[in-house]
């Protein structure tokens, strides 16, 4: 099974370092990068609203948990919106893919 982690950083430089290390660490085996995406929030009883640069990071669903709490260590947020699913419908050599990547063994 395949999963999906989103996580908005301030900036493109900031998610390519936690892309790359993720990478490194085969962690996630793919990072998209969406730059200009605007966020409108409510932070401390306050209403923001700031650039970001989203990250949508594809894994092994068997590494989800790590991916979304070494997301977090990376992030430079103090409480980064890391936001992790699994993903049911995939097709075979999506998963195989990721699992071969991520160092899961496919037949799980």
């Amino acid at each position: 099974m395949t999963a999906l982690v989103w996580c908005p950083f301030p900036d493109r430089a900031a998610a390519e370092r936690a892309a790359q290390t993720l990478l490194d660490e085969r962690v996630v085996a793919c990072a998209n990068l969406v730059e200009g995406v605007t966020a409108l929030f409510l932070w401390q009883g306050e209403r923001g609203a700031g650039e970001e640069c989203g990250a949508l990071f594809k894994t092994d669903a068997a590494r989800l948990d790590q991916a979304v709490e070494r997301i977090a260590q990376l992030h430079p947020y103090d409480t980064p919106a890391v936001l992790g699913w699994r993903c049911h419908a995939a097709p075979a050599a999506t998963r195989g893919w990721l699992a071969r990547e991520t160092g899961v063994d496919p037949a799980q």
